[in-house]
């Protein structure tokens, strides 16, 4: 049977509230032929995570709504090791409540992550015209780029795509900003050749084993996909998240994304009118000849 973790948003809940709505799934579920493994809470930050197996998500909510009334914002279907990564594989107490072991570093941080794809437009006939060797300069050339951004926005490089790179970032304005200084770079390098698209999106998403997973993640390589040539694409969470930065975006309404059943609300940064966010150190102006062979 399938597994699930769902997350609820439940500020200022009691331990006892918890156990009781535990219990009160515990005598529901059989009904519905679903089993409420255990769950967590982050006090830190008001959520509560649930593991379950059932038949489907929507078996899983409706055992909570008859029970409790406490819908989950978000359900998520994950595999164990996953869960266990993310959270924790602690025993459980009496009342379902999962407990960490003492020797346990600190708590994972759920905070909102900022996720980057970028991705060489035509990479694959671009290849085939130029040949492999002066296609790797452009590579190399793309990676010396965007990494050298990574260093001054303290974004950190998840892994390497091939044609692109995935990053993540604790700020909203910071992955913006590094994606306007990445298309500016490229665009002093001189070469017409090497273009660039990129996208981003920012949520919760799931760590494991040095990658990262989920929806948001989805979102961004979506959005990187449907990007033009020297576009940065990004989601509305994104854009609100760069409230008062002195960051520009203009709207383009709802969007069909491959795999999102609702049109998404998406915006493009206007970032050749961005101002420079001198606090962040210039890299040097690397070219397509002198370009370092990075792995």
């Amino acid at each position: 049977m399938p597994l699930y973790m769902d997350i609820h948003k439940l500020p200022g809940i009691t331990p006892e509230q918890l156990a009781d709505a535990h219990s009160a799934d515990l005598q529901v579920q059989k009904k519905y032929g679903v089993k409420y493994e255990k769950y967590w809470v982050n006090h830190t930050c008001g959520k509560v995570f649930c593991l379950i197996e059932a038949p489907s998500a929507a078996a899983a909510e409706e055992v909570h709504r008859e029970a409790h009334g406490f819908v989950a914002d978000k359900i998520l279907e994950v595999q164990p090791e996953v869960v266990e990564a993310f959270l924790g594989s602690g025993e459980t107490d009496s009342s379902g409540a999962a407990l960490l072991p003492s020797s346990a570093g600190p708590a994972r941080d759920p905070a909102i992550r900022t996720v980057l794809f970028t991705d060489i437009v035509s990479s694959t006939s671009l290849t085939q015209r130029l040949g492999d060797e002066r296609a790797m300069k452009l590579l190399n050339l793309h990676d010396t780029i965007v990494r050298g951004a990574l260093t001054a926005a303290e974004g950190q490089e998840i892994k390497h795509l091939g044609d692109g790179i995935m990053a993540s970032f604790v700020s909203a304005a910071g992955a913006v900003r590094c994606a306007s200084r990445i298309l500016r770079e490229v665009a002093r390098c001189g070469s017409s050749e090497l273009q660039l698209r990129i996208g981003a999106a920012a949520g919760e998403p799931i760590e494991h084993a040095n990658d990262i997973f989920g929806s948001t993640v989805q979102l961004a390589a979506r959005l990187c996909a449907h990007a033009a040539a020297s576009q940065i694409l990004v989601s509305n969470v994104v854009a609100e998240l760069c409230l008062g930065k002195r960051l520009r975006f203009q709207s383009l309404g709802g969007i069909s994304l491959k795999g999102f059943e609702d049109p998404v609300t998406v915006h493009a940064v206007e970032w050749s009118r961005e101002v420079a966010d001198l606090t962040l150190r210039e890299p040097a102006r690397p070219s397509v000849e002198n370009a370092a062979v990075v792995s």
